[in-house]
């Protein structure tokens, strides 16, 4: 990943997880170039979609979102209340609800870093915009 300028960026604070869906949407679509394709376009805004829910579901609040869209990447932060640490389910039996975020965030990012912060984390995830995996 390079460190240029990003083409363009969102720094609002959805309410839900919609509304994040629809800023990353927006941003995608808005840069004067061709939107990535429709499968990682849905690959990108189900990753945001489970950043922001678990955000709000398991961390307390939603305290801190971005999106920063630069050579061929999309940079997203969400920020929480809760400092504890995302991890994999183990205990899940396949009929039983939940668990399957975190693993798809995981799967479907090129990079995801969890930053410990002193009231809370960030989560940020590196997406490829162009269809390739790395």
């Amino acid at each position: 990943m390079t460190t240029t300028e990003p083409l363009a960026s969102r720094h609002t604070l959805p309410a839900t997880a919609g509304a994040a869906r629809e800023q990353v949407r927006d941003l995608l679509h808005t840069t004067g170039r061709a939107p990535p394709p429709r499968a990682v376009t849905d690959d990108i805004l189900l990753v945001v979609s489970e950043l922001v829910t678990n955000a709000y579901r398991h961390g307390g609040a939603l305290t801190g979102f971005t999106a920063h869209l630069a050579d061929g990447t999309l940079i997203v932060r969400a920020t929480d209340a809760s400092p504890v640490i995302p991890r994999t389910r183990t205990d899940s039996h396949p009929t039983a609800p939940g668990g399957f975020g975190w693993p798809l965030i995981q799967k479907l990012s090129r990079q995801v870093t969890v930053i410990p912060l002193e009231a809370g984390k960030t989560i940020q995830v590196v997406l490829d915009t162009t269809g390739r995996r790395a």
